[in-house]
This record gives structure tokens, sequence and C-alpha cells, in this order.
């Protein structure tokens, strides 16, 4: 094969035979039937068969190939925009060809655009099954691929290392078979199960694919547990002594999700946890105890977070706790200034002090935590896996630190079963006594003065307002913009009232003034763009207005709506959405409408938006399923979970030969 088709092959993702078998089609065409021209109906597609009548290039509307080809029963014309010489030759007047198309009425009567067309001989036998159609890419035709995956069928080995009993069990075709199967369908193929991935073969095919997954996050499980850490065992003189301090008693999730992870802490090898729990259950408050741990065995904890705005409230939140205990935390951002900054730096390097909290200016190369035993990082999904491992090497040579990952996306355990297996989960589920309800309301674009009234009323009764401005991706000065011009109107409309604004392009140390203000009561209404998603906590603020919502993920505004009922008022969220609403819209709206469940809310967002994009699987190094369905194949996950166990276990050779055939050398970003 040339260095150019290889070059073309590998935007599939396709890097050798074994790739080329497992790149399955996408859908089928029926060519096993032709249909009278008369008969092609528009919308369906069709396949015809015919003499060429005419054959020309025209010039208007524009410059274009038409052919008229006639069979006994009507003439169809076809037309192509961008064609061959070599195409003109094809359907020379008088040749007999075949045309695969959608025929549709048009310019020139029924026709034909861009069809497929291939000259054949009188009475030449059709396909006696299905034709596969191939994700492709420029360059690369359908042509080729079925030759390419033809031979490779014919030269790989397709042995089956997968336990004839599990085969038997699930109802589940061999290997071979199944790829013959889906490559080659029989004639008699149910085209409806093929097309909807339910036809055993696809099963099988989805079945390994969810094995292999399992094997290797079991895989990164297990070798990460045969490396060493610093153990650090419970003193509990530290935690203790924060709990008393506090106003507040731990939950009962809060005291079961710290207790697992003190058991983790004090094991010889790193622990990696994921403590997953809605908004406001008290996540940071289970992270500190953890930090104490380390700080209390002599040892170091760092805590990273994606934003300014998050890192320095956690900062400010662990100095009130630790004050009192005598203990200081470091704050590590980029916009601190260089002398602090060196200082900083200096008494970390030297061990002078154990707890830091920052921003990815944690991971950076100028950063030593040569005593590092514990590494917490918040909103996990929102760093890349080149950052996450960035943290766990600044641990001492030949120790992994402890990590522990943190999320107020809470993860439907079915994601958790597949694109979590590698870590152990401590889930909070309950929030803490005095949390009042969030009522949340939904207005059309056309009521946007009610809303802003609304606004008036709230603040003038002593309480503070969020209005959150559209998500618009296209551009972020566009973003920045809109803010500006909502904190103008708002700031016209409520001239009684105290307006403040903070976006993504401000200065740290304005965003972090600005928000100071408002954690004051100095700022009655704060205008932002979303750096206000998470983290945030002024109880005082009971109404938040977003605007647009139907532009946002559900997981963006169930975090959103969570930055109020933070006190004991009761708090609103209001929804402005414009019309009309598109189906995914209004699926959205009426999700969060509805619920007020970080668990339900997740279990809806997979449904919406699938798999890859709810684990935000372009950073998390995680491989997407390709064939397997979160959501249909849900009965397949389990026997695939235990077999991996078993197959790791009894049947090391045939993991790793299965292994092979789906991952090839791409396993190490699993390890992250």
């Amino acid at each position: 094969m040339g260095a150019q088709l290889a070059g073309l092959l590998a935007k599939l993702d396709i890097r050798g035979p074994r790739d080329l078998l497992l790149h399955l089609p996408l859908r089928y065409e029926d060519e096993t039937r032709l249909a009278p021209i008369a008969d092609a109906r528009p919308g369906f597609l069709a396949q015809v068969e015919g003499e060429v009548a005419s054959c020309e290039v025209v010039l208007r509307p524009r410059r274009q190939l038409v052919a008229r080809i006639r069979d006994a029963s009507g003439v169809l014309v076809a037309r192509w925009l961008n064609f061959y010489p070599s195409q003109q030759k094809q359907l020379a007047v008088g040749r007999r060809v075949r045309l695969f198309g959608e025929p549709r009425v048009g310019f020139f009567g029924v026709e034909m655009v861009h069809p497929r067309v291939r000259p054949v001989e009188q009475g030449e036998p059709l396909p006696e099954a299905l034709t596969p159609v191939y994700p492709a890419t420029a360059g690369v035709g359908q042509a080729t691929l079925r030759k390419l995956i033809d031979r490779a069928l014919a030269s790989e080995p397709l042995d089956d290392p997968l336990p004839p009993d599990v085969l038997h069990e699930l109802r589940l075709p061999g290997f071979a078979e199944a790829l013959r199967a889906l490559h080659h369908p029989a004639p008699d193929a149910d085209p409806a199960a093929l097309e909807l991935r339910e036809h055993p073969a696809w099963r099988r095919i989805k079945f390994e694919e969810l094995l292999v997954q399992q094997m290797s996050l079991r895989r990164a499980y297990n070798a990460r547990r045969a490396r060493r850490a610093v153990p650090l065992p419970v003193q509990d003189r530290l935690p203790r002594a924060l709990l008393e301090t506090l106003p507040f008693r731990p939950t009962g999730a809060q005291r079961r999700a710290a207790a697992e992870i003190a058991a983790d802490l004090a094991a010889p090898h790193p622990m990696q946890r994921l403590l997953q729990g809605d908004v406001g259950s008290g996540k940071t408050l289970v992270a500190a105890l953890a930090m104490l741990q380390a700080v209390d065995n002599g040892w170091q904890a760092a805590m990273m977070a994606p934003t300014e705005i998050l890192a320095e409230q956690h900062w400010r939140k662990l100095s009130d706790w630790l004050a009192p205990l005598g203990i200081e935390v470091a704050w590590l951002s980029g916009s601190r200034r260089k002398r602090e900054r060196e200082a900083v730096l200096e008494r970390l390097h030297n061990g002078e002090l154990l707890l830091a909290v920052g921003t990815h200016a944690l991971i950076e190369d100028p950063v030593t935590l040569p005593r590092l035993a514990l590494a917490v990082v918040d909103e996990q999904h929102r760093f890349g896996v080149r950052q996450r491992l960035a943290l766990r090497e600044k641990g001492e040579e030949g120790r992994r630190p402890h990590m522990l990952m943190m999320s107020a996306t809470p993860i439907p355990r079915t994601l958790a079963m597949t694109h979590y297996a590698d870590l152990d989960v401590s889930v909070l589920d309950e929030l803490p006594p005095g949390r009042t309800p969030i009522r949340t309301r939904l207005a059309s674009d056309a009521r946007r003065d009610e809303v802003v009234e609304r606004v008036r009323q709230a603040c003038l009764g002593g309480r503070q307002a969020y209005w959150v401005c559209p998500l618009i991706e296209e551009s972020e000065a566009l973003q920045l913009q809109t803010a500006v011009e909502t904190f103008d109107a708002l700031a016209e409309a409520l001239p009684e009232l105290r307006v403040g604004l903070v976006h993504g392009r401000l200065k740290a140390h304005e965003k972090s003034a600005t928000m100071n203000a408002f954690s004051a009561g100095e700022i009655d209404v704060l205008v932002a763009t979303t750096v206000i998603e998470v983290g945030v906590d002024v109880p005082n603020a009971s109404l938040m207005v977003i605007e647009h919502a139907e532009r946002f993920g559900l997981a963006q505004l169930h975090q959103l709506r969570g930055r109020v009922g933070r006190g004991r008022a009761e708090s609103a969220c209001i929804l402005i959405y414009a019309q009309p609403l598109s189906q995914t819209g209004r699926e959205r709206l009426k999700v969060i409408y509805e619920n007020t469940d970080g668990f339900e809310i997740a279990r809806a967002d997979l449904r919406i938006r699938g798999p890859g994009e709810f684990v935000g699987a372009r950073q998390s190094g995680l491989p997407l399923l390709r064939y397997a369905s979160l959501e249909n194949d849900t009965d397949l996950i389990e026997p695939a979970r235990e077999l991996a166990e078993r197959m790791l276990r009894d049947m090391p050779e045939a993991a790793e030969r299965l292994m092979q055939r789906w991952l090839g050398g791409r396993e190490a970003l699993l390890r992250a």
C-alpha cells in the first residue's frame, strides 16, 4: 500500500489489516433489486437499469453533465454537477448502465442527481446480498474500502478468544461468522436488524468492544495497585479538630465518603477515587478531611481547580476552616505577582507549606512539591489527560501521589460502569440540612420585562440575583458583547440597584474584586457569562436568571441553578428561552423544569447527548465506544465486566489477543 493511501486511511483510524476488519458498515444499500424507471418513487433509494439515450454537457442553469436513460417503462434524467471526462465516456449513447440513487422531481422531470453509475451487459446478474456502505474520507472511495476489507478478511486470522460457554449463554455468533455477516450480509439477512444494529452479528461485535474496554480499564486499575504510594495511616487528629470547629455537622453521605477515602489513603498503593455529588452536596469538606490526613502524616496535599474563580473560592474556604488549626494554605494562580509567587514556591519546595490550592498554574514546571502525597482535582472532566498526569508526576521519584477527583456532574450508573471502571467511586447522595428547594420557572423572550421586574422586587427585598448571558460558542467576542449589552440594559432598567459585570476577558484581579463585592452584598445584580458556573457560593443570592437557556447543556443549566438555594430564603431559577425551540431545546428545558435530582438529569443528558459528549471524551483519553450504545446495550455491560475479570485472571493470553485486535498500541492513554 502506498504512503498516500496509508495516510488517508489513518484519518479513519485504520493503521493495519486488523483495523480494516473492524471498520464496519454505517449502513447497507439494496442493489439486489431493479425497479422499472416508471415505478421509481421520489425520496426512496432505487436501482434502475437502462440504455443511454443521450448524454451531453449543458451550460445552463450551470455547467453539468446530463444523461437520459431509457427502459421499457420510461425515461429518467441523471445529472452530475461535478464530473470527469471518463464519466462522459462511460455514458456513451447506446451503452447499458445501472444507476443507484434517490429519484426526485426536478428541473428536467423525474431525475437522479449524482447517482452511482456502472456499465453492465444485458442480463448481467444482480448482487445476491446487501451492499455495505462504510465510513469514508476524501480520496478513499467505497470500492477501495471494500477491496481492502475483503483482502483483510481473506488473509487475517479470525480466531475467537471468547469462551464458548459465554457465547452460548448470550446467544452470540463466533467472531469470524459475525464479521462475515456484517461485511457480506446473507441474501436473506434482515435489513432492518442490520440497519438498527440489532442483528446477532452486531451484538457480538458490541459485546466484544465493551469487553475490551472493561479489560483495558481493569488492567490500568491493577497496574496502578502494583505501584507504590506513601501510606497515610488515619491519625484523626486534624480532621477531628476541623469538624469540632465547624458550625455544622457533616451529612451521613459525607461521613461515609470520608471514611472510604481515609481507608484508601492508608494503603501503600495509589488511590484513584472519584468523589461525585450533586451541586452543593459538600464535596469540599470531604476533600479537606482527606488533605488533613496527609498533613497529619507530615506530607503535602494539593488541590487543582479549572477556573481562577473556583480555585480562589476553594482557597478562601479552606483558609477560613484551617486558620483556627494554625494551618496556612498556599495560593497559586497565574495572576499572582512574581515576587509573591516565588516566595510561595520556595516555601512549598522546602516543605514549610503542606497545603496548596491553585489553577493549572500548579502543574507548571517551576512548582515543586517534593512531599506531595495527595492530589485533588476538582471538576476533573474539565482538565485534559495530560494535565491530570502532570499533577500526578509532581510527587517524589518512584512514588505516585494518591488521586481524588471530584465532579458535580453526576454520572449515570451505566456510564460509571463503562467509562470509569478503573476508578473507585464515592457518591454524596444527600444535601446538607437547611438547603431550600429551588423553584424553576420557564419564560419566553417576550416576557423579559416581567423577569426584570421580578429581579427588582427580589433585590429591593434584600436579596441578590444572578443574570447569566447566553452561551455563544462561535465567538467569545460575541459572548462578551452580549454580556456588556445586557449589563448596560439592566443598569438602565434598574437605576435603584447596583449592577455588576463579570466575564472571561476580565483580568483575574478584576474578576476577583467583582465577585468579592457580590459576596459582600455591595452588588445587587451580577451579570455574568458562564465563568460563575461552578463553585460560587453566595447564600444571600436567591434568584438566578439564565438567558437563552435553550443554548446550554443540561449539566450546565443544573450547575448554574445550583448557585442559588444556598441560604434559608426561598430561591428561584428563571429560564428565558427564544422561540421557536428546537426539539432538543424543548426536551432539555422539560428535563430541567421537571427535575432537581442531578442523577436523573444526568441520565436524561446521557440519552440526549450520547456518552462521547457527556464524558468529554475528546479530553478524557478514553476511547469512545464506536459500536456499543450505553442506552441500547445495557444488558451486555454486566456480562462484559464479569468476563473481563475472568479473562484477565484465568486467560491472560486470550485477553491480550483481544486487546491487540481492538486497541493495537492505543492503550497508553487509558492509564491516565
